[in-house]
């Protein structure tokens, strides 16, 4: 008998498969590997009894919704906390309108916080205020990175319509 190892069953099959297929792409697909390393941790974090279904497919879907999400971070404008930003860089009022406008709206943002859940309200403020990522959101709340995601989702949709009237026509 030779040494060869026994055939590999289940997800562990479909991930070896995936590494080779991103391998198959060239350098510089590194991001394709850490993507699918993060959807196999997040696999065996929760549980491999909870996917219901095929492996493949949920480590192939979560490992595109990875790199969707390592793209938009990249693209997305950086983030300065509110207590970081200098007194300089902030927009002067130029007339007593704008000033009443401003405190409107800002008025409209708290009123459309306090009517979303704590969890949410949390959320938003720890990101958009805060700066903070989600990872580091999920770690400070102890919740899981996908509530959060959620979280911050439904807050920016309820805001978003809730501030509907102030965008400029």
């Amino acid at each position: 008998m030779t040494g060869s190892r026994p055939p590999r069953k289940g997800w562990l099959a479909h991930y070896g498969e995936l590494v080779s297929a991103w391998r198959r792409k060239g350098p510089g697909e590194d991001d394709g590997e850490d993507a699918l390393q993060d959807s196999a941790l997040g696999l065996l974090e929760n549980g491999v009894a909870a996917i219901q279904g095929n492996p493949r497919a949920y480590l192939a879907r979560s490992t595109r919704n990875g790199l969707i999400d390592r793209h938009r971070r990249r693209a997305k404008l950086a983030v300065l906390p509110i207590d970081e930003v200098d007194e300089t860089d902030l927009p002067r009022t130029e007339s007593p309108e704008s000033t009443l406008y401003a405190q409107e709206l800002a008025g409209a943002l708290m009123a459309a916080l306090e009517e979303l859940p704590l969890k949410c309200q949390q959320v938003y403020v720890h990101h958009r205020l805060e700066g903070r990522t989600q990872a580091e959101i999920a770690d400070h709340m102890g919740l899981s990175r996908s509530m959060v995601e959620k979280y911050m989702q439904r807050a920016v949709r309820h805001i978003a319509e809730r501030l509907q009237a102030y965008a400029p026509h």
